[in-house]
């Protein structure tokens, strides 16, 4: 649609010309809003071509900022958007908290969006988010990358990414690194008699899950271990790919007598599994399999036996992620983030009894 064509639009029956809305602007320059917001404002980061482009069509439509929305893109929103991949993951759930502690503590109210490990919903929840002015944006991004964020990112909004790197976009992260418990927790497996020794890790397109892959393979080729490709199995990071992977990798000629699970919802699936054989062809913890998890939850110590799993620093992800972005709404130059995790071990990884 033409800029003309939306000042046609703008005419009443009469021919009386009705005032043009920013909305009326982005729709003509084929922009978001909040990217016409930016550019009427004078925002730095706003491209040349993009504010040629937005007050191109700001002219065509006559259009005249309203003075009370001018003077809230002044002096901000004291709002922030937070857009995560699956609140029901308690991961996520004890992230949003620490993101919502950091921010009222600093005078910010937090909008929460789930995208379900969608793209298309992700974006959704972008779109809604920058509609409303928010001063910037935390996203978990989804396993495949939404157009919309990668949009936010080139056009220069305040943006902060968590827990995984998404493909083109070009924005700062924090993220748990893993990699040293890892090799901790693989060293530790070879040390009370396990040598075959497999993964159920989650979308190969995920960042997080090549990154664990990636490390667990070279803590065992630190110990002349190969790892064969029966003993490498790709989950969704929900409960059902656990339970799947876990019941296929058991179901194979050779059985692994140590399995690495990379997320706890995950998890969650190998242990309902291992519930369901109870009583008839069950798998004993830890004398016919080593169980251990990346992701730590209180209630696996209720567990009998009590669950190995490494520790993210989840409060510490969010605390940075928000101080991160206000630095970037203030802005500053933000580095990217990279903070250790913790092994737990506990009695799923114990020697076997002789």
């Amino acid at each position: 649609m033409t800029a003309s064509t939306v000042v046609l639009a703008q005419r009443g029956a009469e021919g009386r010309t009705l005032m043009a809305t920013i909305k009326d602007v982005a729709q003509a320059a084929n922009v978001s809003t909040a990217s016409v917001s930016r550019v009427l404002s004078g925002h730095p980061s706003s491209s040349e071509a993009m504010r040629k482009r937005v007050l191109a069509a700001a002219a065509d439509l006559n259009f005249r900022p309203n003075a009370v929305a001018r003077s809230l893109r002044t002096t901000g929103t004291r709002t922030v958007g937070l857009v995560v991949s699956d609140l029901l993951n308690p991961f996520f759930t004890e992230l949003a908290r620490a993101v919502e502690d950091t921010a009222r503590a600093a005078g910010f109210s937090v909008i929460v969006g789930n995208a379900d490990e969608d793209p298309t919903q992700q974006d959704h929840y972008v779109r809604i988010l920058l509609e409303r002015q928010v001063d910037g944006l935390i996203v978990v991004p989804t396993v495949e990358t939404s157009p919309l964020l990668r949009e936010a990112a080139e056009q220069g909004h305040p943006l902060v990414l968590v827990d995984r790197p998404a493909a083109d976009v070009h924005a700062p992260i924090v993220m748990a690194d893993g990699s040293a418990a890892i090799h901790e927790l693989v060293d530790h497996l070879v040390a009370t008699g396990r040598r075959r020794l497999a993964i159920v890790t989650g979308p190969d397109q995920a960042g997080t899950s090549r990154e664990r892959l990636v490390a667990f393979r070279a803590a065992l080729a630190g110990h002349g271990f190969d790892l064969p490709d029966a003993f490498v199995v790709h989950g969704d990071f929900r409960a059902g790919s656990g339970h799947d992977a876990l019941a296929s990798l058991l179901a194979l000629p050779e059985v692994p007598d140590a399995v690495f699970v990379a997320n706890g919802p995950m998890a969650l699936g190998a242990l309902q599994l291992l519930g369901e054989q109870q009583g008839t062809s069950s798998v004993r913890i830890p004398d016919d399999l080593a169980l251990a998890v990346f992701d730590d939850m209180p209630w696996f110590t209720l567990l009998r036996p009590t669950l190995t799993a490494i520790a993210q620093p989840t409060s510490l992800l969010g605390e940075r992620a928000m101080q991160m972005l206000l630095d970037r709404i203030g802005g500053k130059d933000v580095a990217d983030e990279r903070i250790g995790c913790r092994l737990e071990l506990r009695e799923s990884t114990q020697r076997r009894n002789s």
